[in-house]
């Protein structure tokens, strides 16, 4: 099989198989056209149902387990940490292990707006034009959920929500009691009999929609797809204006893949990554890089964990599966973000989880029999919480060009960043705690976050699209201005962070560049193999 993979001339390669790769995949081949996807990880048995542990250690078991096999190494404000970062390495990506969350941008996270200022001025690509692809993803990954009614937009045509709990039911009316807009969140999943409600974790079944379940699956089931796994990509080659292969590894034998257009879906810390290291004679600074805005304005979101507790008489007896609230989306022209329920209560077994994840990126990380004895203050604050459900408030971030991704050159498979946070975004994190605080007056809440942290699972931005070659690496159709067959379909692309989960933003997107791809793979059919065969002369 290796050997047909590497003789055969491609229509398109996908790098990575996450919502963007898994998307975009999918759409080509449903189009006819052939489509193989390289994926780093293992393309594991559809049974798996594991979380994304932090508890393995070994590089080999984390892979083999879909997660990403080594630290990542980040400098904050100065202060450089080691760590095991929230990212997936298998079929499906990180999103093997997402909750599903597949909600729509404001219109002004795109478009600027009377009301509200764009940091950017605004997307290259508006908002109307990015609203059937937004709807062709809720159909492609089964969304579901309830009505937004503080939206100016239609109402989206998706599933019916998950039937609500009691105790969701009770929060809900006690939100609305408050003046507030309650809604049940948008998620994609299929909600079969006896649906586990797996997220954070893997799904065994074909019943949460994620880049495998959605994409990759029914992309192979048309024939017209093929992958490989266990995939180390490393270098991609081109000459001045087109990448002409793939260099790789597998199972220890280097190998090179051709195809007539390529599309990065690495991530937003590996598609940067990878440009960097793809240096030449001609691109001295890693390819399509001749801006030096390659992993640059980088950004996350900013996680804010609010505990709940009911109104007196009340109970919350199981997780909160989906609500959310945008009361507190923005506020006179601030953009701050969403507010949705994590799916736990405060419980012994989450709180020391998260204690965990907090140490393994502290200073305090190296002491590592310090980290069992977090259980003791694990247990006392679950006494304190008792029945109280878990909020995250997620706050917009904005790029800043000192914000990006960087290359190690005697480990480039290393993910390294460096990021620093701006004075406007530690005001608007505590006028956005306020903000929470003076709606939810009426029910008892606390923060658990007590300094700025960041959501490393949302990376983004590290590849902008935009309309100046000079300050943003890809075009409107989201490829590259100076490699005419090279794409982005991950979150890379986006401009500005906005205040959501960026999946169905990068699923959609990924929708909207398979058009364009199809569009210029059918315009010159013989496309960039022509190239490619004369340098094999």
């Amino acid at each position: 099989m290796l050997h047909d993979v590497t003789t055969k001339v491609w229509d398109v390669i996908v790098i990575g198989t996450g919502i963007g790769g898994g998307t975009i995949g999918r759409s080509l081949a449903e189009k006819g056209f052939s489509v193989l996807f390289l994926e780093k990880g293992p393309f594991g048995p559809r049974a798996e149902q594991q979380n994304m542990s932090y508890d393995i250690l070994d590089p080999h078991a984390r892979l083999i387990r879909g997660l990403w096999p080594v630290e990542m190494t980040g400098t904050i404000n100065g202060q450089t940490s080691t760590f095991l970062g929230p990212l997936g390495a298998g079929v499906g990506g990180s999103s093997a292990f997402y909750a599903a969350t597949l909600e729509r941008p404001e219109r002004h996270d795109i478009d600027e707006t009377s009301q509200h200022k764009h940091p950017t001025g605004g997307w290259p690509v508006d908002y109307d034009s990015f609203e059937p692809y937004f709807t062709a993803a809720e159909q492609m990954y089964c969304v579901r959920g309830g009505v937004d009614t503080l939206s100016s937009e239609p109402p989206a045509d998706i599933l019916p929500p998950i039937p609500i709990e009691a105790g969701d039911e009770s929060l809900m009316a006690s939100f609305s009691r408050l003046g507030l807009h309650p809604y049940q969140l948008h998620l994609g999943v299929k909600a079969l009999p006896g649906c586990g409600f797996c997220f954070g974790s893997k799904c065994p079944r074909v019943c949460k929609m994620d880049g495998r379940s959605a994409g990759v699956e029914p992309a192979l089931a048309t024939g017209n797809a093929s992958i490989l796994d266990m995939c180390e990509v490393n270098f991609l080659r081109a000459d001045a204006d087109q990448v002409l292969h793939v260099e790789a590894q597998r199972g220890g034998q280097n190998i090179a893949v051709r195809g007539r257009a390529y599309v990065l879906a690495a991530g937003g810390f590996g598609s940067p990554r990878l440009l960097l290291a793809s240096r030449s004679e001609q691109w001295p600074m890693g390819l399509a890089n001749g801006s030096d805005m390659v992993g640059r304005n980088m950004m996350f979101h900013l996680t804010e964990m609010i505990a709940v507790w009911p109104e007196r008489g009340g109970r919350f007896d199981a997780p909160t599966r989906g609500l959310a609230l945008r009361d507190f989306y923005s506020s006179e022209g601030q953009r701050y973000g969403s507010f949705q329920a994590m799916g736990v209560n405060g419980s012994y077994g989450e709180i020391v989880q998260y204690l965990k994840n907090v140490f393994d990126r502290s200073p305090l990380r190296k002491l590592r029999p310090l980290r069992a004895l977090l259980r003791i203050p694990a247990y006392l604050a679950s006494r304190i919480f008792g029945n109280a459900k878990v909020f995250v408030g997620i706050m917009e971030d904005l790029p800043y060009a000192e914000n990006r991704v960087l290359l190690d050159p005697e480990k480039p498979e290393r993910i390294v960043f460096e990021y620093f946070i701006p004075a406007e975004l530690r005001t608007r994190r505590a006028e956005y705690q306020k903000l929470i605080k003076r709606k939810l007056k009426g029910l008892k809440s606390t923060f658990l976050t007590f300094q700025p942290n960041l959501n490393f699972a949302h990376v983004c931005g590290t590849l902008r699209f935009g309309n100046d070659p000079k300050t943003s690496v890809l075009d409107a159709n989201c490829r590259t201005h100076e490699v005419k067959n090279l794409y982005v379909a991950d979150a890379s692309f986006m401009p500005t962070s906005t205040g959501i989960n960026p999946s169905l933003t990068i699923a959609a997107n990924a929708l909207r560049i398979a058009d364009a791809i199809a569009g210029q793979l059918r315009a010159d059919p013989a496309g960039a193999t022509r190239k490619e065969t004369s340098h094999a002369h």
